[in-house]
């Protein structure tokens, strides 16, 4: 769930006047956590595995002003000791017009700032090459995400501007209807438009990873059989263990992995009907993804900032603000709600999927399968896109 513009630009200064100088809200909401104490059966092959969250990002995430201001010195220390080989890091704004295409352009002017400022520990991924560069180095790369194709409007020749930029991730619908297709939230999906098929096109000729996670039920499977790629479900849920819009059922699921695909699973409210989600709930979902896909074809997209939340008396009031103001918009999704905030306390730390490693060796899974999870499977799908 990206930020607003929106709110961001317009009411952003009336809901948080509690921004310290120089920081992003929210810099002082979003404290450096201390470091995680590994248990006696802590899994050993977390700092020597590929890590890759493809849903997340150093700075602010899901509240508004996400690139409002630089990194602060906590962000990217959670960052540099994470042990995350690379993300997904959303630059699309949710709006529409000229102004979405003006601040997307300027959010990925923002992540060049930071990359600029800090080489030894972001570095840019543009082929898979740079995700394993980033490994030996020990630095997180960023890989440029569009949760939307509205930045693209109705100029195809947009997706080469972009893919020249770094972008390399592109979701085709963000809960709405677009110019591409329909939304998770369109009560009558109506599927891929035209110009929805041509925009899939012209990313498979580029080399894009096609995203559905927020995508119709209906336009997701049709994106699925017109792709000549493999596709992924970066950050989502499984709708039979809570059947909400933002959690995709069995049989799209199913069709991901058999074409090569893989389902990332999040860490957002949408793992319980009601209440903030636990451990247990985001491994339930993990469990029945890896019945119905294989362990070939699950990761993890957690939705989240590397920086851990404090849930301080301020971020709660940003946060249902924020929530009020995404509903009246009428982009918030069935199970966004004020007192429930967007991560699994159990994994609140930047390394938060050491603890997910953790807790699958301590399940019993073999430590193929959790190298699988944590990212193998990403680099195997990035790698057969990506040529």
């Amino acid at each position: 769930m990206p930020s607003d513009s929106s709110l961001s630009r317009r009411e952003f200064s009336k809901l948080v006047a509690l921004a310290a100088a120089g920081s992003a809200v929210p810099g002082e909401t979003l404290r450096r956590a201390p470091a995680a104490v590994s248990a006696p059966d802590a899994w050993p092959g977390y700092d020597n595995a590929v890590v890759i969250d493809l849903l997340a990002t150093a700075g602010p995430f899901n509240v508004p002003g996400m690139f409002d201001n630089p990194l602060t010195p906590a962000m990217v220390d959670n960052a540099a000791r994470s042990g995350i080989t690379a993300v997904n890091s959303t630059v699309s704004e949710i709006t529409t017009g000229d102004k979405a295409f003006e601040l997307t352009v300027k959010n990925i002017a923002a992540w060049d700032y930071e990359l600029e400022h800090h080489p030894n520990v972001f570095t840019l991924v543009r082929r898979l090459e740079d995700i394993r560069a980033a490994k030996k180095e020990r630095r997180v790369g960023v890989i440029l995400g569009f949760q939307d194709t509205v930045p693209y409007a109705d100029k195809i020749d947009r997706i080469d501007l972009f893919h020249r930029l770094g972008v390399r991730i592109v979701q085709l619908t963000y809960n709405g209807s677009n110019l591409v297709g329909d939304g998770c939230l369109v009560p009558n999906d109506a599927g891929l438009k035209p110009y929805g098929r041509e925009v899939l096109a012209k990313l498979n000729e580029l080399g894009t990873l096609i995203d559905v996670s927020h995508v119709g039920w209906d336009t997701t499977r049709q994106a699925i059989g017109a792709s000549r790629a493999p596709i992924a479900a970066t950050h989502t849920g499984a709708a039979a263990v809570n059947n909400v819009p933002r959690n995709k059922p069995d049989d799209i699921l199913r069709s991901i992995a058999q074409r090569g695909g893989v389902v990332g699973v999040y860490m957002m409210p949408f793992l319980r009907a009601s209440g903030q989600p636990n451990a247990d709930d985001f491994l339930r979902h993990l469990s029945h993804c890896l019945d119905v896909c294989g362990e070939d074809h699950v990761g993890i997209g957690s939705d989240l900032s590397i920086t851990p939340l404090d849930l301080t008396p301020e971020f709660r009031k940003v946060h249902a603000d924020f929530v009020k103001v995404r509903r009246a918009r009428g982009v918030s999704a069935p199970g966004e709600d004020e007192n429930v905030f967007n991560y699994v306390p159990d994994f609140n730390t930047p390394r938060r999927l050491e603890l997910v490693a953790d807790r699958l060796a301590a399940a019993g899974h073999s430590a193929g399968r959790i190298e699988k999870i944590i990212g193998g499977n990403w680099v195997r799908l990035l790698g057969e896109v990506w040529k």
